[in-house]
């Protein structure tokens, strides 16, 4: 599977972005996908996860109620909307796929896209 990230950018505190994956692979739908986020001088962390099915979604305390994961299995793609943004969001955000079972932790994750960078502004 190979991932692309697309839909960083620059935000204002309180704004919305959307952060878009787009997966090549005939077997999208068998991957759980993760969206992850490293801050400069941090180490990578996780934000939220989604079920092959799109039925079982995970998100980090961090995020949720402002951060929603969704999938279209018919266009092998994945989506971040990520709303009221604060500038402790800004990271390099990651999107990456697993075979079935969605997870927490970078390390189960097998693919990895090559990170969307978005800044929150005060």
């Amino acid at each position: 599977v190979q991932l692309q990230a697309s839909g960083g950018g620059l935000a204002q505190a309180g704004g919305s972005l959307r952060l878009s994956c787009a997966a090549s692979g005939r077997t999208f739908s068998s991957y759980a996908m993760g969206w992850f986020r490293q801050a400069p001088g941090k180490e990578r962390e996780f934000v939220a996860a989604i079920s092959w099915s799109g039925g079982s979604t995970y998100y980090a305390d961090s995020v949720k109620g402002r951060f929603t994961i969704s999938r279209d299995n018919a266009k092998n793609m994945v989506y971040l909307q990520m709303n009221s943004l604060k500038p402790e969001d800004t990271a390099v955000y990651y999107c990456a796929a697993r075979a079935f079972v969605a997870g927490t932790h970078a390390h189960e994750y097998d693919y990895w896209g090559q990170g969307t960078l978005v800044t929150v502004s005060s």
